[in-house]
């Protein structure tokens, strides 16, 4: 064989090699590829040398067809995905909730962790589009050792996520037993609980809500595992809520059904909230002490339930993380109600559908690539009566402190195939700030092309995010809530201060083995775990040995988190000022 044939060969073999790794592929797969690739050597050691060049090309297409064929019938399949690392975890104690007896496992750290727990009745069939229902009760004891699965939303390859592990966490690990796909279903409103070991009263609980855009995400993102929480004696819960169409969707006769439209993957969280309520206290938490917790989209959410009257008394406090709604108009995650019911008109009519009983038969699978047109909260006059900008200047709110706050580079994932150049940077502006634009223009005046990309990395950045949060440390204020604002700032090499690159810092779930992380990533998460669990606890997240965390009284200063610390100034605050007098703020 000639040695251009046996790079190609060799190249399809190593790349082979990847996919059916990278893609979690099965064992068949891997022993399929051996028989292969030692078949194909015995050939090219045995006849390869007598063929035509047109031989060995049939050579290679035919082992490149094969190794298709082998792609396809070792398929990932799919799993639930297991609670515990360990093949034969201990299991915990059983506890008693108001449905039934579960039991869950301990993990290595002691930690005892209980997943997949229903909160509500699968909301499928004819529950889809209602109002979340009581999960029928259990008789013999549940165990709750794999997490359910993921709310139905578009899923990428298992390749994609094993890339974003390489390239944003620097960190992946070879395994024998991670050869499936998540499972992903409609009958997703379960919820996983981590508590500390052994024995526990009057424990504080924190709850956290994914984000995802309302379109994605799941419960067992290691970023934000409740396990850091759970060792530092916080009962930490996570909950899976419908998302994109069958979380967001409205449509007249919804509302006639249900008294509200819009809003389900709300009134799932309000749920979960009712049922931790109920039942945390068997498991040793305190349910007049809870927090939550959110983070993007989950962060949206959790300003909305700081107004919503259903969930007021459900909690105490709130942290939002890279994200809030509480601007005079929300940049994202949030339409008018009127909108949100053309856009279900719309849906409907492309689906051929004249009832809500007729959509509710089409299959998950059909309707779930609409998770791009329904992923918005709305004022449904039920979850929300009005914004919650509106809703806090009438001094409406549920929580009684919050902390919060935004990264140096929420906007990388967002413009990563979108950068801007000199040529098209003032175009840009002019269509997102109209009249405004000169204004914008003078503060942000790039000379080169990497100062475009520079700034209006910057201005994304403060529309979609950071002004938000400015908003909501003044209403606040106004209504004499504590409040604290931080800026993460940590520059790591991978994710770093990218959207959502702060969370395993706050939930101390920083990769052991990931090259992305030092100690001082270390030491700074676990400054950033301190507080968050100091706030937790008392509404306070100041204590011993932490730097004085200020609370700004004209919201003009943040507290870094980064490879610097301390109190700053918001580099951004002359483009809030025009961003106050675009949307109308104390209209």
């Amino acid at each position: 064989m000639k040695v251009p044939g046996c790079i190609v060969t060799v190249l399809i073999s190593v790349l082979m090699c990847a996919f059916l790794e990278l893609n979690h592929h099965t064992i068949t797969g891997w022993l399929l590829f051996a028989g292969a690739a030692g078949a194909l050597v015995f050939c090219s050691r045995k006849y390869m040398k007598t063929w035509k060049w047109w031989q060995r090309g049939l050579s290679v297409l035919g082992y490149i067809a094969l190794c298709l064929c082998i792609i396809f019938v070792s398929w990932p399949p799919v799993r639930r995905v297991p609670a515990s690392d360990n093949r034969n975890p201990e299991k915990t104690d059983v506890y008693e909730t108001a449905y039934g007896d579960v039991r869950g496992v301990v993990l290595d750290s002691g930690v005892e962790l209980f997943a997949g727990i229903p909160y509500a009745a699968p909301p499928v069939g004819e529950l889809r589009w209602k109002k979340p229902r009581d999960p029928e009760p259990w008789s013999s004891v549940r165990e709750c050792d794999t997490f359910a699965p993921m709310s139905m939303q578009v899923q990428n390859l298992p390749f994609m996520g094993s890339m974003a592990q390489i390239i944003g966490y620097r960190h992946y690990r070879l395994s024998l037993y991670d050869n499936y796909r998540a499972a992903n279903s409609e009958d997703s409103l379960y919820l996983n609980i981590w508590k500390p070991a052994g024995t526990v009263e009057k424990a504080p609980v924190a709850v956290y809500i994914h984000g995802g855009s309302l379109q994605t995400g799941q419960t067992w993102f290691s970023d934000y595992s409740g396990e850091g929480f759970a060792k530092d004696g916080i009962i930490t819960v996570n909950m899976g809520y419908r998302l994109g169409v069958f979380g967001f969707l409205a449509t007249e006769e919804m509302l006639e059904e249900e008294g509200t439209a819009g809003n389900f993957g709300l009134l799932d969280q309000i749920k979960a909230l009712e049922w931790v309520r109920d039942n945390i206290e068997h498991f040793g938490g305190d349910p007049d002490n809870v927090t939550i917790i959110g983070e993007s989209a989950g962060a949206v959410c959790a300003d909305a339930l700081c107004v919503s009257p259903l969930a007021k008394g459900l909690f105490k406090r709130a942290v939002m993380e890279s994200s809030t709604v509480s601007s005079p108009e929300p940049p994202h995650s949030y339409r008018l109600f009127d909108t949100a019911l053309a856009s279900g008109k719309a849906l409907m009519e492309r689906y051929g559908c004249s009832s809500l009983e007729e959509l509710r038969k089409i299959p998950a699978e059909s309707l779930v690539s609409e998770q791009g047109t329904q992923h918005h909260i709305t004022v449904d006059g039920y979850v929300l009566t009005n914004t919650p900008y509106h809703l806090r200047k009438q001094g409406i709110h549920n929580e009684e402190a919050v902390l919060h706050g935004f990264n140096k580079e929420e906007s990388g994932p967002f413009i990563l195939l979108n950068h801007a150049k000199l040529k098209d940077y003032e175009g840009r502006i002019r269509r997102w700030f109209g009249s405004y634009a000169d204004e914008v223009l003078a503060l942000y005046h790039p000379e080169t092309d990497e100062q475009a990309d520079e700034y209006w990395a910057r201005i994304y950045g403060a529309m979609f995010f950071n002004y938000s949060h400015y908003c909501l440390n003044r209403l606040e204020k106004e209504n004499n809530v504590p409040s604290w604002e931080y800026f993460f700032s940590k520059d790591n090499g991978g994710l770093g201060s990218w959207h959502s690159g702060e969370l395993p810092y706050v939930f101390g779930m920083l990769a052991e083995d990931s090259r992305a992380y030092t100690n001082g990533d270390r030491d700074l998460s676990a400054i950033m775990h301190g507080y968050w669990a100091n706030f937790i606890r008392t509404g306070e997240p100041n204590g011993q040995e932490l730097q004085a965390f200020e609370q700004s009284e004209d919201s003009t200063m943040l507290l870094e988190f980064g490879n610097s610390g301390g109190m700053i100034k918001d580099r951004e605050l002359e483009l809030y000022g025009i961003l106050d007098r675009m949307y109308g703020w104390n209209e």
